[in-house]
């Protein structure tokens, strides 16, 4: 039977697709998601260039980018610093600019 001692420790565990560190630090988790979100803004441009409105584009927007930014967010936004929440907005202020205002 294994015993405590035998149980290997970890530096990061995600937990219901949020990744938290061994420290209850969330920047793994942040700098995931923007990496995804950055992905999904390369699709809202491919749309945009083949005639997506701006109205659909905003609704792929907060289904896809907006969601994946607060996916269970009320669990780890306290464990965010300042950087990773300036990180989050920078990427919603991107995609306004770039995107949603063309």
């Amino acid at each position: 039977m294994p015993t405590l001692s035998d149980i290997a420790r970890v530096q990061t565990i995600k937990i219901l697709g949020v990744t938290i560190s061994d420290h209850l630090s969330v920047n793994q988790h942040v700098t995931n998601v923007i990496a995804s979100c950055a992905q999904t803004f390369y699709a809202l441009r491919v749309l945009q260039a083949h005639g997506l409105n701006k109205d659909a584009l905003e609704g792929v927007f907060k289904a896809v980018v907006i969601a994946k930014l607060t996916y269970a967010s009320p669990a780890w936004w306290g464990f965010t610093t300042a950087h990773d929440r300036q990180k989050m907005e920078s990427v919603i202020r991107a995609t306004q600019r770039h995107v949603l205002t063309d």
